[in-house]
């Protein structure tokens, strides 16, 4: 099924223009902007969304304030400011413990909270503020090369926000991975707004007092606009927008993001949560946000705007025009006013996006393209070319993330070609489809020589009946292909697929991975899960096509993914135990150490697509030879 794009009229350039000219009429003045990440994501590199819309908005003369809290968070949490807050919250969470024993009988995890915050001594605290913080060194300098080391770092970290989670409990911190939970759910609105005023567990409240706030204090902004990636953020994003309301009633925050698109036919439904901000830009948001940004100078009412959902007195409205930008017309991003040193990582890596929409659009499972009100589009080669020169001499980074949904096989065979003839010398990872028209040893040849890494490869499924269920067009063949060309090549691949797609019967699963073990000489690595019935996929708009009955309870407003029952296949519950037992049972050289995909895409980078050895559980042995023992200059 292609994907609709039919949502809404599409808003022409010359009204963008007529908007531009009535904010200038009415005496618009050049505004200032907060543009802020809020958490939880993993801090290994900028998240795209606040240096696009920084370019857009200096460009038009707008001043911007990137806060990447995120980040910001994860360096204070491993810090001895942060930690000493902990070790005197100790006191205050037994004394609720005894109060709460008082009540009734205390559970027996709050008895064993009990016990571990007794141990939560002073010297016990000291001895993590000095882990956290040679952690930090550690991923931040040369040592992060030592496997060792990392892994070591790696653990400190997950050792400092378990510790953090008790005086927060019963919510639960963790990183990596990135799994915090409040202990509300967060796909109900009625839950995150109780959440949002839990001091108990709410570790975002003093986030914004230690990070957010002060910089609005300093900086005094007319707006701030939050991007939302996960919807997990909507905790720590709602909170902020609740909190800069109560101490700055007079910026006009506006939301943003993936999330806030996919919920945009229930947020004007829920105007007790949409009364915590004042705007939500949907869909494609440069143009919208910057027309935003100009109305709020220009005192100019907000109607008119394209792809906005806005509150006033009259109450919650929704634009009838939607905005698709011209990739041509945008600038590059704009990492100015970014801690880039501060990043989780020894080499600087930068996002970096050629193209909106996904070329092929048709896969069943997929809801990227909800995310856009136009079809495929991206940059001319030359403009690409110069812009990843630009940004590689501006910020002196050679390592480049392109994140793309899925790179088209036409400009991949040209950019890699172009990047190889302009010895531009960086080195880069993208994800990609198996397609046949790349079965060319050159391209593969060409990928390599252009510095090509690291690629997260759409595998789905190993049986051909479930791909075809899918619209995946491709073949086992053209898989097993595309995995020795790259692997010959030195390109390292990361498989991604799932168990559970609506029809997949456990024999067609077990196919799947059977297909993987035959060809494990020629797969570097996996990720792995089972099918979520998000609520825009095609499956769940023409869910009689699949045979799928989808449960939606209406308390769950901002539900995206639902529970279902199929009419043939596998079950959720069956699709979770098909996928169990390939996680206790599957090839041990595809478990690494380290997941996160910056940290092992600067790995290959540096020491070369053998495996890795250092990285995995076990060194093991595959075919006739003993796999490069690359421990020896890691570890």
């Amino acid at each position: 099924m292609k994907i609709e794009y039919a949502k809404g009229a599409q808003a022409t350039p010359e009204l963008i223009h007529l908007h531009r000219r009535a904010s200038e009429d009415a005496g618009g003045r050049k505004t200032k902007v907060m543009l802020v990440f809020p958490p939880d994501w993993y801090p290994s590199e900028p998240y795209l969304s606040l240096p696009t819309l920084t370019s857009v908005l200096r460009a038009a003369g707008h001043q911007v304030v990137q806060k990447d809290v995120n980040l910001e968070m994860y360096d204070w949490f491993f810090s001895a400011d942060f930690l000493r807050r902990v070790l005197k919250k100790v006191p205050q969470q037994l004394d609720r413990l005894r109060k709460l024993s008082k009540m009734r009988e205390l559970e027996e995890s709050e008895v064993e909270l009990q016990l571990a915050l007794c141990d939560c001594t002073r010297d016990r605290i000291a001895g993590l503020i000095e882990k956290a913080e040679a952690a930090k060194r550690i991923v931040r300098s040369r040592d992060f090369y030592e496997a060792d080391k990392l892994e070591w770092a790696m653990n400190v970290f997950r050792e400092v926000t378990a510790t953090i989670s008790l005086v927060y409990a019963p919510a639960r911190i963790c990183m990596p991975p990135m799994e915090t939970d409040l202990s509300y759910k967060v796909f109900a609105s009625a839950e995150v707004l109780e959440a949002v005023q839990d001091s108990q567990v709410n570790v975002y409240r003093d986030v914004f007092e230690h990070i957010l706030r002060p910089s609005i204090e300093a900086e005094r902004p007319d707006v701030v606009g939050i991007s939302i990636v996960l919807q997990q953020q909507l905790f720590s994003t709602m909170t902020f927008c609740a909190l800069i309301k109560e101490h700055f009633p007079q910026i006009h925050v506006t939301i943003g993001g993936n999330t806030v698109t996919r919920l945009r036919d229930v947020l004007p439904d829920t105007p007790n949560l949409f009364a915590l901000f004042d705007s939500a830009v949907i869909y494609e948001g440069e143009t919208a946000f910057l027309q935003l940004v100009e109305a709020v100078g220009a005192g100019r009412d907000l109607a008119g705007i394209p792809n906005l959902i806005y509150r006033d007195g009259a109450g919650i409205h929704t634009a009838p025009l939607t905005y698709s930008e011209d990739m041509a017309a945008l600038p590059p991003p704009d990492f100015h006013g970014l801690p880039l040193e501060q990043y989780f990582v020894p080499d600087r890596v930068l996002p970096y996006l050629a193209t909106r929409g996904c070329y092929w659009g048709r896969c069943e499972f997929c809801d990227h393209g909800e995310g856009y009100t136009a079809g495929y589009r991206t940059k001319k080669l030359e403009q690409i070319i110069e812009e990843i020169r630009q940004l590689k001499e501006t910020y002196q980074a050679r390592y480049f993330h392109f994140t793309d949904e899925s790179y088209p096989p036409a400009l991949f065979r040209k950019l890699t070609r172009k990047l190889v003839e302009s010895h531009l010398d960086i080195v880069w990872t993208t994800h990609m489809r198996f397609e046949k028209s790349l079965l060319d040893e050159s391209v593969w040849n060409d990928a390599a020589a252009s510095g090509c890494k690291f690629l997260h490869m759409g595998y789905e499924s190993g049986n051909e009946r479930v791909l075809k269920l899918m619209d995946k067009a491709t073949t086992t063949d053209v898989i097993r292909r595309s995995l020795e060309l790259s692997a010959n090549a030195g390109v390292w691949n990361h498989v991604m697929g799932f168990f559970g797609f609506p029809g997949e019967t456990r024999e067609d699963a077990l196919d799947s991975i059977r297909f993987l073990e035959d060809n494990r000489d020629l797969v570097h690595s996996i990720g792995f899960g089972t099918f979520d019935l998000s609520k825009h996929t095609p499956v769940a708009k023409n869910p009689e096509k699949f045979g799928v009955t989808p449960y939606k309870n209406p308390e769950w407003d901002l539900a995206l993914d639902y529970y279902y029952t199929v009419r043939e296949g596998l079950s959720v519950e069956e699709a979770e135990r098909v996928f169990e037992e390939f996680e206790r049972n599957h090839y041990q050289g595809w478990d690494l150490k380290i997941f996160i995909r910056e940290y092992v895409f600067l790995y290959v980078a540096k020491f070369g697509t053998n495996r890795l050895p250092a990285l995995q559980f076990r060194p093991t042995v595959v075919g006739t030879g003993v796999l490069s023992a690359v421990a020896e200059k890691v570890c």
